[in-house]
């Protein structure tokens, strides 16, 4: 259920986003603040959903958007990579030797 409304609001927030050409500070801003609501509105710690807000808007403010991508898809992508790294990133947390034993 949480992660439902969770999905929800930032979908919200990222549809806000495409229907603009070109994304300024107070765009991301704006976006950023709605995004640290919807965490906090799932349980994520105040002091982390702040901390991911200011990675993504320092990411998204200072990165040229890539010519394949529109300003929304952009930060869709920075947030995606965020979350990746807020949720340990990509790499397995088992060692190939933990992971036969449990099987």
């Amino acid at each position: 259920m949480a992660f439902e409304s969770l999905t929800e609001r930032l979908n919200g927030v990222f549809k806000k986003l495409r229907g603009k050409g070109k994304l300024n500070e107070a765009d991301i801003k704006a976006a950023m603040r709605e995004v640290r609501m919807a965490l906090l509105e799932a349980d994520v710690n105040y002091k982390v959903a702040k901390d991911f807000c200011a990675q993504v808007s320092e990411r998204a403010m200072g990165q040229e958007v890539m010519e394949s991508l529109t300003p929304a898809q952009q930060v869709v992508k920075i947030v995606n990579e965020e979350l990746t790294n807020l949720m340990g990133g990509n790499e397995p947390k088992f060692s190939k030797n933990c992971a036969a034993r449990v099987s």
